[in-house]
C-alpha cells in the first residue's frame, strides 16, 4: 500500500509542477471538492487527460532505479560576459525538479573564444555514458561532426540559445536569430535618418563559426533591403574581444566615419561598445545590443545603451533539460523549435524585467 501511494504522489507532484499550483489544489480537483477556479480546474483536467498513463511510466522510472545521464555542453562563464550563467541557473533549477526520477545531469563547459576546447568537450561525452545532449551549438563544423555522431549512436540532443538548420535536432530553444537582427533594425529605423549611417559590430574571436551573429546580421540587413533604405551600413568584425582592443578599433572606425548615427553590437559585448561612448564627444549614437547582464544595465541606466535585445536565456536552459525528460521520460512528443519572445529592454522598464 504504502509503494502504491508513494507512486500515486508521484504523478501528482507532476501534474502540479506542469499545472504551476500545489499538490493540495491537483488532489482537490481530482477528489472533485470546491475550492478551486474554474480555469485552473480545466487546466488541471487537460493535464492530467494529456499525461494520461504517463504517471504509470514515472511509477516505472521509480521501481526500475535505472539512472538517465543528461549531459549539458554550453561555454564557461568569463570574465568578458557572464550571460552563460543565466542558462546555467535554468538548467539547475530543471534539475533539481527531475532527479527524484531517477536523473542524473553532468556539465561541460568550453570557452567560446577558443573552438578547441568545444571539441575536446565532446570526445569526452561520448566517452561517458550518455541519454540525452543539451547544447549551444556555438562552432558550426565542430557542432556538425558532434552532432553527426550522436544521430549515429541515437543519443537526442536539443539546441538552444542558437540553432543549426537542417539538423535532426530534438527540438531548438531559442530565439529566431533572423527576426531578432530585423527588430533591431525596426528599433534603429525610428531613431535615425533616411540616410544616416550605422555600423554593425561583431565582437568575437571565431567570428567566422559564430554563425548566430551572422545571422543576425542578416537579419538587419535585410530589414534595411526590404524597406528600400538609402541608410549606409558599414560592417566591423573585432576579433579581440577585450576592452583595450575593442576601444582601439571603435577609435580608428569612429575617426573614418565620424558621422555614424546607430551601433548595432550583435551579442552581448555591447558594453565594451558602451563603456568606449562614455563621456566621448561621440556618445550621442544610438547604440542597441543583446542581453540582460549587469555591465550592460549600467550602460542602460546612464543612457549609453539605447535598447537591449533579450531572449530569456534562464528560460532557455530550464526547457531544454526538461524537453529531454519529457521526450525520455514521459515519452511527450515536444514541438521541433520553441521561439523565445524577443524582448526590447530601456531605461524606463528594466527594473521590472525577469531574465
Amino acid at each position: 500500500m504504502k509503494k502504491d501511494n508513494e507512486i500515486a504522489l508521484s504523478g501528482v507532484k507532476e501534474i502540479a509542477r506542469r499545472a504551476n499550483v500545489s499538490i493540495a489544489t491537483v488532489d482537490r480537483v481530482i477528489h472533485n471538492r470546491p475550492g478551486v477556479s474554474k480555469k485552473t480546474k480545466d487546466n488541471i483536467l487537460a493535464i492530467i487527460q494529456e499525461l494520461d498513463y504517463k504517471p504509470n511510466i514515472l511509477a516505472r522510472r521509480l521501481a526500475s532505479k535505472k539512472l538517465l545521464h543528461f549531459v549539458v555542453l554550453i561555454p564557461a562563464i568569463s570574465q568578458e560576459t557572464e550571460f552563460w550563467q543565466a542558462p546555467l541557473n535554468g538548467i539547475e533549477q530543471a534539475e533539481s525538479e527531475i532527479k527524484s526520477y531517477g536523473i542524473v545531469v553532468e556539465k561541460y563547459f568550453f570557452d567560446q573564444n577558443d573552438k578547441s576546447t568545444f571539441a575536446s568537450q565532446t570526445k569526452k561525452i561520448l566517452q561517458s555514458k550518455v541519454d540525452g545532449i543539451l547544447m549551444a551549438p556555438s562552432f558550426i563544423e565542430e557542432s556538425l561532426a558532434f552532432t553527426k555522431l550522436c544521430q549515429e549512436l541515437k543519443i537526442p540532443y536539443v539546441f538552444i540559445n542558437s540553432d543549426i538548420p537542417n539538423q535532426d535536432s530534438l527540438c531548438y530553444i531559442g530565439p529566431d536569430l533572423f527576426q531578432s537582427g530585423y527588430l533591431s533594425a525596426h528599433l534603429t529605423n525610428y531613431a535615425v535618418e533616411k540616410n544616416g549611417k550605422m555600423l554593425i559590430i561583431n565582437i568575437s574571436k571565431e567570428i567566422d563559426n559564430d554563425h548566430h551573429l551572422l545571422r543576425k546580421e542578416e537579419g538587419f540587413r535585410a530589414y534595411f533591403r526590404d524597406n528600400n533604405s538609402l541608410n549606409e551600413i558599414i560592417k566591423a568584425d573585432i576579433r579581440q574581444t577585450d576592452y583595450n582592443s575593442v576601444a582601439a578599433e571603435l577609435a580608428d572606425l569612429l575617426r573614418v566615419h565620424p558621422d555614424i548615427k546607430a551601433i548595432f553590437v550583435t551579442n552581448s559585448r555591447v558594453f565594451s561598445v558602451a563603456q568606449f561612448l562614455d563621456g566621448s564627444p561621440m556618445n550621442g549614437i544610438l547604440l542597441i545590443g543583446y542581453d540582460f547582464l549587469k555591465e550592460n544595465i549600467e550602460y542602460l541606466q546612464n543612457g549609453n545603451i539605447d535598447f537591449l535585445i533579450c531572449q530569456k536565456p534562464q528560460e532557455q536552459g530550464y526547457r531544454g533539460i526538461m524537453a529531454l525528460y519529457q521526450n525520455l521520460v514521459l515519452n511527450v512528443a515536444v514541438d521541433k523549435a520553441y521561439y523565445m519572445p524577443i524582448d526590447i529592454i530601456t531605461k524606463q522598464n528594466h527594473r521590472f524585467y525577469r531574465n
